[in-house]
């Protein structure tokens, strides 16, 4: 889009967009606690997508919609880093549940079941079930982290580092296992939550649709996604 005089016309891209930075703010929302307000993120999303406009060339052959979700996307989950946006109990139950989850795996020689590791953590399933709904979102940036570009260089973590380190052979070894170990550590986990995870990250469908898929209510696709993120680290926390 263009002025009169032959300029990128910036208001007119930002009011194009801006239903990319409330898709991207929805679809982020549904890993996030309460506490966290749609409105803030979409304000921070609206910087990404302005910095996007300012820093984008055509000449580089990437779309501007693809470069602008990097931008939007990177500028989110930096302001969640930067924020106290999890309550110390969330975080501290989401550390019980990996501890539960690596203590049976060392036991039990597989993954547990959800029924095993609330009896591990001394809670009845439901009050188990409960609190991973209530953790949800401790375990945002340590996935988009691995996979997801989060950073506002556009790549994702692992393949920065890749591109960082290619003079560096030992670097660029631990980096390459790090991607395979996570890829192993997915197929692992049990059918339903690999279902989760496929239909989320990889085909973009949200909670309503998953669970529609599934036949189970949203709150249970929660549920799903925090126990499956909770495998994941504990399985990777040695690398």
């Amino acid at each position: 889009m263009y002025t009169a005089k032959g300029q990128l016309d910036r208001d007119a891209l930002i009011r194009q967009h801006l239903p990319l930075v409330r898709r991207l703010a929805t679809h982020m929302m549904a890993k996030l606690p309460p506490n966290v307000e749609l409105d803030d993120l979409v304000q921070v999303g609206m910087i990404g997508l302005t910095e996007a406009l300012s820093r984008y060339e055509a000449s580089q052959g990437v779309q501007f919609e693809t470069f602008a979700t990097q931008r939007i996307r990177g500028a989110m989950l930096d302001e969640l880093r930067n924020g106290d946006w999890m309550s110390r109990s969330s975080r501290k139950g989401q550390k019980d549940i990996e501890r539960a989850i690596h203590r049976l795996e060392q036991t039990l020689g597989r993954s547990p079941l959800e029924s095993e590791i609330a009896q591990e953590m001394g809670m009845e399933l439901q009050e188990y079930q409960q609190l991973l709904g209530k953790v949800r979102g401790t375990q945002l940036l340590y996935l988009e982290d691995l996979g997801r570009g989060s950073s506002n260089d556009g790549d994702d973590f692992l393949d920065r580092h890749l591109a960082d380190q290619q003079l560096d052979p030992a670097s660029l070894l631990r980096s390459q296992r790090l991607r395979s170990a996570l890829v192993q550590a997915i197929t692992q986990l049990p059918e339903r939550e690999q279902y989760v995870m496929g239909m989320y990250y990889e085909q973009d469908m949200n909670l309503k649709e998953i669970a529609a898929v599934l036949g189970v209510t949203e709150s249970r696709v929660c549920q799903l996604h925090s126990q499956a993120i909770a495998r994941l680290r504990a399985k990777m926390r040695a690398h």
